[in-house]
């Protein structure tokens, strides 16, 4: 028998959390087995809790059917502004634990530069600060600081809306470089133009997504006037950290981004070849941080320690930020 939902016996009570949480599970795989799964209930009891929410609710927000469940507009509606909400209470919870505990900084970067430019300097901040704990959340995925319960943001990108309120920690650019011993293979190396005799190292999506244009061969090719080069082979890789591994292990020349290989430039594991033709990227690596973290003595001991690193790289590297930008060095 349907059950009917009339206005006149709509409710203005809270609904209990436990409700939506079953709501969102069943949403989620719309299935009461697999929802009860997730929740460790039985089926059961997910089914009259969502039996009490629809009553709460005075709307049905699935339709059920012999094999399936589907979601009423309705219950539509509701999944897109509840799921969000519990998101943020979930993350308020686990931030309240863990300040009520250990002392700890959780960061967000993507892979690369957090293999080849954060830890390896993390050493020395966990030297010199043995009571705080890292996390280090490695991912393509950008992670909101308003909502998550990460603390830090390490992002690569050009100045806008997405670096807004960020601190610049330093800018880039691209130099071609090498192993020492792949350049002992008697093939000059003098002009530009010498580069298509050896295999060109470059990520795969290059030509694909807009900012990494700006890292690519061609685009050094264009500023060099030699449009037409084809060089001996590509090799293709995903990640920077595989381009520098790949010219690491002598399979060819990549044009690198400078932040990243300055210590092993500095050790004399890369060589930098044709040093008067880097090009410039218009990319930038920002610091953001999540506006309920910015107090905790951690995270000023973690952002401080960080922009000591960024200046040593910025020496490093010869970045001069442009004055037009409002690159916030000192972290206002």
């Amino acid at each position: 028998m349907t059950a009917e939902y009339s206005p006149a016996v709509l409710r203005t009570r809270p609904v209990a959390t436990g409700h939506w949480r079953a709501f969102l599970a069943v949403a989620k795989h719309l299935n009461f087995r697999a929802a009860a799964d997730e929740l460790a209930l039985t089926q059961s009891a997910v089914s009259r809790q969502i039996q009490a929410l629809e009553e709460e609710v005075g709307v049905p927000l699935f339709l059920r059917h012999t094999r399936a469940v589907e979601l009423t507009s309705a219950g539509a509606q509701l999944q897109r502004a509840v799921g969000p909400a519990l998101e943020r209470m979930d993350a308020a919870v686990r931030l309240v634990r863990q300040t009520a505990g250990r002392r700890s900084v959780a960061i967000t970067t993507w892979a690369s530069f957090a293999s080849m430019w954060l830890i390896p300097r993390m050493e020395e901040f966990q030297r010199d600060n043995p009571g705080i704990d890292i996390r280090i959340d490695a991912s393509d995925v950008q992670v909101d600081l308003d909502t998550s319960d990460v603390d830090l943001a390490l992002r690569y990108a050009m100045p806008a809306g997405a670096t807004q309120g960020g601190i610049r920690l330093f800018g880039e650019q691209l130099a071609v470089v090498a192993s020492p011993w792949l350049l002992k293979s008697g093939k000059p190396l003098r002009t530009p133009a010498d580069v298509a005799q050896f295999t060109l190292i470059e990520a795969g999506d290059a030509h694909r997504t807009h900012h990494l244009e700006y890292l690519s061969w061609r685009r050094w090719f264009d500023t060099r006037d030699l449009t037409m080069l084809q060089p001996q082979r590509w090799l293709y890789f995903n990640y920077a950290h595989q381009i520098v591994q790949a010219a690491l292990a002598g399979q060819g020349l990549a044009l690198a981004r400078m932040p990243l290989i300055a210590d092993a430039l500095a050790a004399g594991d890369l060589v930098e070849v044709l040093p008067g033709h880097r090009i410039d990227s218009p990319l930038a690596y920002w610091l953001m941080v999540g506006p309920r973290s910015a107090q905790r003595p951690e995270i000023k001991a973690f952002c401080a320690w960080l922009q000591v690193q960024a200046e040593a790289t910025r020496q490093a590297i010869g970045d001069v930020p442009d004055p037009d930008l409002n690159d916030n060095l000192d972290g206002a």
